[in-house]
C-alpha cells in the first residue's frame, strides 16, 4: 500500500499540474494570452463575454451527457457516492472527460473552481490502479482517498490539508491504515506540484495578526455571517438544480443556456469569470470597494449555481473561497472603521472568513482552517480562524 500510495501521490500531482496548464491553454483560446485572465477578459468585447461561456456549455454538455455523466457538477459528492455505495469504483474514462469537462467550463468563463474536478481526477485514478491491481474493496477506498488527498495538497500547495481533506470528508476514519497512505500520497503530490509550479501559496496573504482579546468579538459575528451565506449558497445551488432538471429540453443543451445566463452577468462583473484568485488576492489586500464586494458575493452565487446545475464542470472550493473572502472583506472594511484601534484592517477578515465559508459549505471546518494555516503560513491566524 505505500508504494501503491506513491504512485497515486504522484498520479494526482501530475494530474493537478496537467489540469492546470489545460485550463490555461482553454482561456488563451477562448480570450487570448495574458499574466492574468480577468485582465484579458476585461480587454475582450462585451458580446464575446456573453457567448465565451455559452460556448463552453455547448462543448461540455454532449461531452460529459453521452461519455461520463458522473463529470457534471464538482466532482465531491459523486467520489463519496462511490465510496459508499460502489466500493471506491469510478470508471476510467472520468479522468480524461472530467479533466476536459472542466478545462473548458473555467477556460471559457464558467463560475466555477478547479479543486473539485482535480479530487475527481485524483480519486478515479486511484480507483483505476486499485482496480487494475485487483485489491480488496476497503484498499480501493483507501486508495480513492489517496489520489482526493493529493489532489487537494497539489492544488493549494497544502499537504496537512490534503490528507485531512479525504479523512474528514470522503472516508471519516483516521485508522493508521487508511491514514498512512493517503498522507504519503499528499506528499508526494505537493513535492510534485511545487517542482512544476514552485513553492509559493495560492493566494498573495499578506502578514495579519490578532489585534486583541476584544477582537474575538467580532470575528465570532462574521463567523455566524459566514454560515449565513454558505447556507444561502446551499440554497441557491439546489434550487437552480431543481429548475434545470424541471427543464424540458435535451440535457446536454442546458448547459449553453447556464453559460448564456453567466455570460450576461459576466458583460458587467468578469470578476465572476473562471475560478477568481485575482479578484480573492484583491480582497486580501484591501483593494476592493464595500459596495463591490457585496454585489460580487451575490453574483457569484448565482453564477456558481448556474454553471453547476445546468451541466458544467467544476469545483465549489473556490467559489466558497471567494464567497468567503467578499464576506469578510465587506463586514471587515465597517468593522475596522468603528474599531480602528482594537481590530486589523478588512483584508484580515477576508482571509478568515474564506476558512469559515469553505468549513460551513462543505461541513469540514478542520480541513478549512488547515487550509487557511497553510496558505498564510503564520500560526497567529489560527484563534481567529477556530473562533
Amino acid at each position: 500500500m505505500v508504494a501503491i500510495a506513491i504512485i497515486c501521490g504522484l498520479g494526482g500531482g501530475f494530474g493537478a499540474v496537467a489540469l492546470r496548464e489545460l485550463i490555461a491553454l482553454v482561456e488563451r483560446l477562448f480570450f487570448g494570452r495574458g499574466l492574468d485572465i480577468l485582465t484579458v477578459v476585461q480587454s475582450v468585447p462585451w458580446h464575446w463575454r456573453l457567448l465565451a461561456p455559452a460556448l463552453g456549455g455547448l462543448l461540455v454538455g454532449p461531452l460529459v451527457f453521452f461519455v461520463a455523466r458522473e463529470a457534471k457538477g464538482h466532482g465531491v459528492p459523486e467520489v463519496m457516492e462511490s465510496i459508499v455505495v460502489r466500493g471506491g469504483v469510478i470508471r476510467p474514462r472520468v479522468v480524461v472527460v472530467k479533466a476536459l469537462a472542466s478545462a473548458i467550463t473555467i477556460g471559457s468563463g464558467g463560475s466555477v473552481g478547479r479543486e473539485g474536478p482535480i479530487v475527481q481526477i485524483g480519486s478515479a485514478l486511484g480507483s483505476t490502479i486499485g482496480q487494475f491491481l485487483g485489491v480488496s474493496t476497503r484498499q480501493i477506498r483507501t486508495l480513492v482517498g489517496c489520489g482526493a488527498a493529493a489532489g487537494i495538497a497539489a492544488a493549494f500547495n497544502a499537504p496537512i490539508a490534503g490528507a485531512l481533506f479525504a479523512v474528514e470528508i470522503l472516508l471519516g476514519d483516521f485508522g493508521v491504515p487508511q491514514f498512512s497512505p493517503i498522507v504519503i500520497s499528499s506528499v508526494v503530490a505537493t513535492v510534485v506540484s511545487r517542482h512544476f509550479l514552485g513553492d509559493f501559496p495560492a493566494f498573495d496573504v499578506p502578514h495579519y495578526q490578532l489585534a486583541g482579546p476584544f477582537e474575538l468579538i467580532p470575528y465570532m459575528f462574521v463567523g455566524v455571517v459566514s454560515g449565513l451565506v454558505a447556507i444561502t449558497f446551499i440554497k441557491v445551488l439546489y434550487g437552480s438544480e431543481k429548475f434545470f432538471d424541471d427543464l424540458s429540453m435535451p440535457e446536454y443543451l442546458k448547459a449553453p443556456l447556464g453559460g448564456l445566463m453567466v455570460g450576461v452577468v459576466g458583460i458587467w462583473l468578469p470578476q465572476i469569470f473562471g475560478v477568481g484568485y485575482g479578484t480573492i488576492n484583491a480582497a486580501l489586500a484591501g483593494r476592493v470597494s464595500a459596495a463591490l464586494l457585496v454585489v460580487l458575493l451575490l453574483a457569484k452565487i448565482l453564477t456558481t449555481s448556474v454553471t453547476l446545475a445546468s451541466g458544467g464542470s467544476g469545483g465549489v472550493f473556490a467559489p466558497s473561497l471567494f464567497l468567503g473572502a467578499m464576506t469578510g472583506g465587506f463586514l471587515g472594511t465597517f468593522i475596522h472603521q468603528l474599531f480602528p484601534t482594537y481590530t486589523a484592517t478588512s483584508g484580515a477578515y477576508a482571509l478568515v472568513t474564506m476558512g469559515a465559508v469553505v468549513g460551513a459549505a462543505t461541513h469540514a471546518p478542520i480541513t478549512a482552517i488547515i487550509i487557511i494555516f497553510e496558505l498564510t503560513g503564520d500560526y497567529r491566524i489560527i484563534a481567529p480562524l477556530m473562533s
